[in-house]
């Protein structure tokens, strides 16, 4: 049953995976993707379980060093009026 197991997760994680990577260069959701198949992986593989702590913690920096004036502004908020001509 383990070699099952292994297996089973080693072709639906590594299937995912390949896909995942593809997305990064076709349409698709490649940032859900690939953390998904990471963590099918890592349920048998610690190569897998390795890969998804070093994602999880550079997503926690990202997050932290994400300031409030590097947001994303409004559309409105770039829009420059041009000065009306008579």
């Amino acid at each position: 049953m383990t070699v099952f197991r292994k297996a089973l997760a080693a072709l639906v994680g590594g299937s995912l995976l390949l896909a995942g990577l593809a997305m990064l260069v076709l349409p698709g959701p490649a940032f859900v993707v690939i953390p998904t198949a990471l963590a099918i992986l890592a349920i048998e593989f610690v190569w897998a379980r390795r890969w998804l702590a070093w994602l999880r913690e550079r997503l926690k920096a990202l997050a932290q060093s994400k300031s409030p004036s590097q947001s994303p502004r409004t559309v409105s908020s770039q829009i420059r009026r041009r000065p009306q001509q008579r």
